[in-house]
């Protein structure tokens, strides 16, 4: 099989395209993969570094008010759409698949204009603009939350969930707190993370909620994100911290730790969903206000519904609440039981064999 991919711009669009790559190859080692995105994506970085074929096209996404470079942004989408049918007749694939960003727009719409068998994957709870487009011309749209349905032509909709939950399903513990972060492996541990960069607002509350965490039955491992570290660490707060408590500005490899999670604090994208339900790990979600159509309180609030964790907004958000939120799960064995019975419920775990079959499916 000849498999086109495309999908950028942040991790939530191409974490789960790579799961799925490794999953077909894994299947068919004979396949044959090509990744189209941009130069100024993440995916430059990362696709490449996977040892994936890698192409690019030049495209911007619109701009929301009224804006000359909208004018731009059409030409280059003109201008794509020719650069990928080039791509696409060199490439000759058997099907063309979309997992987000603008750059999979002009890569999937002109294979479905050339005929070949193009699928689009919907990673959140509200569709995006560039999927809510394609979806009149693909042939299939896989999705990971019911809530999306209504957003695409009925028809079309597979249930797939995200691949990347596949990855992450099978995952042992490696031992990694106790020797790179000189945890108790005894102790229950709690993951506060507000993403790559770190969230400003998750770490104001986490330096407000560590007097609280001292001489706590667990240990927490908070994670600021590079950019806010050297503030964070000048803080006076952090001056005689508790022992059961530790501060790291970035962690590699972030889903090789989450078997050794008890309990995890953090935002509500789609990729970091995937991954706790996987695994069944309790969350408190902690909802990004700054992302578009606030879709991650949509994505946090399918979890809450299923019973899975619980959702603090972060303009109610304090080191009181933090705390408060934290004791009521860990404080509660039974709850704490519960809510991860109910996450490895809401989970996916072969959900990039899901997406395959719909492959499958269309070349039959």
């Amino acid at each position: 099989m000849r498999l086109l991919v495309s999908g950028g711009g942040t991790g939530g669009h191409i974490y789960p395209a790579l799961a799925l790559i490794e999953a077909i190859k894994q299947q068919r080692p004979d396949t044959e993969v090509l990744y189209v995105g941009t130069t100024k994506g993440l995916e430059s970085k990362i696709v490449p570094n996977a040892g994936i074929p890698f192409k690019t096209i030049e495209i911007q996404g619109f701009k929301r008010s009224l804006s000359p470079e909208n004018f731009k942004t059409v030409y280059l989408f003109l201008k794509s759409v020719h650069d990928s049918k080039k791509i696409i007749k060199e490439f000759k694939p058997d099907v063309v698949i979309g997992t987000g960003g603008y750059v999979c727009g002009a890569v999937v719409y002109a294979a479905a204009k050339m005929k070949v068998k193009t699928i689009i994957h919907e990673q959140n709870s509200v569709a995006g603009v560039t999927n809510k487009f394609l979806s009149h011309y693909v042939d299939k749209v896989g999705i990971c939350f019911d809530d999306v349905r209504a957003d695409f032509p009925a028809k079309k909709v597979v249930f797939t969930g995200n691949p990347r939950a596949q990855q992450v399903a099978t995952m042992k513990p490696t031992g990694r707190l106790a020797t790179e972060y000189q945890l108790d492996p005894n102790k229950k541990t709690i993951l506060i993370f507000g993403g790559s960069r770190g969230a400003l607002g998750i770490n104001n509350a986490s330096l407000e909620a560590i007097e609280y965490f001292k001489d706590q039955p667990y240990q927490v491992l908070f994670v600021t994100g590079r950019v806010h570290y050297d503030k964070i660490m000048e803080d006076s707060r952090v001056k005689d911290l508790p022992k059961n408590v530790v501060i790291k500005p970035y962690i590699a490899d972030m889903p090789s730790i989450l078997p050794e999670i008890a309990a995890i604090v953090g935002r509500a994208g789609a990729t970091s969903l995937a991954e706790i339900t996987a695994l069944g790990i309790p969350t408190i979600l902690i909802p990004s206000p700054y992302v578009t159509h606030d879709h991650q309180t949509k994505n946090a609030q399918s979890l809450v519904n299923k019973g899975a964790a619980l959702m603090i907004k972060e303009s109610e958000l304090n080191g009181k609440v933090l705390f408060e939120n934290i004791q009521a799960m860990m404080a509660d064995p039974k709850k704490q039981a519960q809510m991860a019975a109910n996450a490895k419920k809401a989970g996916v775990p072969d959900a990039a064999d899901r997406l395959i079959k719909v492959m499958k499916d269309l070349l039959n």
